[in-house]
């Protein structure tokens, strides 16, 4: 499991970065489940949608989860994924909130279950630091059912965040972190700010900032705050 980085996207090369801002993907920084897009061109979407839900509320394993959604897409061609990249929907704000904080010196990063065949084209265009998710299984230019390598679950995204401070030199309390579901727990709470997004209930009962949308630059306040301490 590798962070894919972007070193020249930081704000400001040479200078000691403000904080780090880390978000997950799914319902947060997009404001679709991007499994469940490629789902539709299996036909399993609604099979897919309900174990999504149920994971995100903490009721099944992630990488569990996660596994058993991947197997209804066996078969599919990996062109399917170019389509979903171009269905992708940002969260209002999002690509502003994490445009501000680059230009403002934060070092930024997306942390997610999804996948780095349909995420990371997108960050790279919004100058992300750097990104860790999923890969899918490929053989013959099909996907085969299965994750390549391990699952990104809540204690990887967790571990992330605390790695990615200490690379770059970061306190936790400049730290923050953003999600929606209980695959966000613990990186949440293991960041000095916890924003909850439109959350879940298990994510809502923990985080230090609640913002109910619908734009993510409501973050910004608290990351300006976080720039004067």
């Amino acid at each position: 499991m590798t962070v894919r980085e972007a070193p020249s996207a930081d704000g400001g090369a040479g200078s000691a970065p403000v904080g780090l801002l880390v978000s997950d993907v799914d319902s947060t920084f997009l404001t679709q489940e991007v499994i469940e897009l490629v789902a539709d061109r299996a036909g399993t979407r609604a099979q897919v949608q309900d174990v999504t839900e149920r994971a995100m509320r903490g009721e099944l394993d992630f990488a569990q989860s996660l596994h058993a959604r991947v197997a209804t897409l066996a078969g599919l061609s990996e062109d399917v994924l170019a389509d979903v990249r171009g269905e992708l929907v940002p969260t209002p704000g999002a690509i502003e909130l994490f445009t501000r904080a680059r230009e403002a010196g934060w070092v930024t990063a997306l942390v997610s279950g999804g996948f780095h065949e349909v995420i990371d084209p997108l960050a790279r265009s919004v100058g992300v630091s750097h990104v860790l998710a999923n890969r899918f299984e490929v053989a013959d230019g099909r996907l085969t059912g299965r994750v390549a390598g391990p699952v990104v679950d809540r204690a990887a995204k967790a571990r992330t965040l605390r790695e990615l401070a200490q690379r770059h030199g970061i306190e936790r309390g400049a730290t923050v972190a953003m999600g929606d579901g209980a695959n966000d727990i613990d990186m949440v709470t293991a960041a000095g700010t916890g924003i909850a997004f439109r959350p879940k209930p298990a994510l809502r009962e923990v985080a230090d900032v609640v913002l109910e949308g619908p734009s993510l630059l409501d973050a910004w306040p608290v990351l300006e705050r976080i720039a004067v301490r």
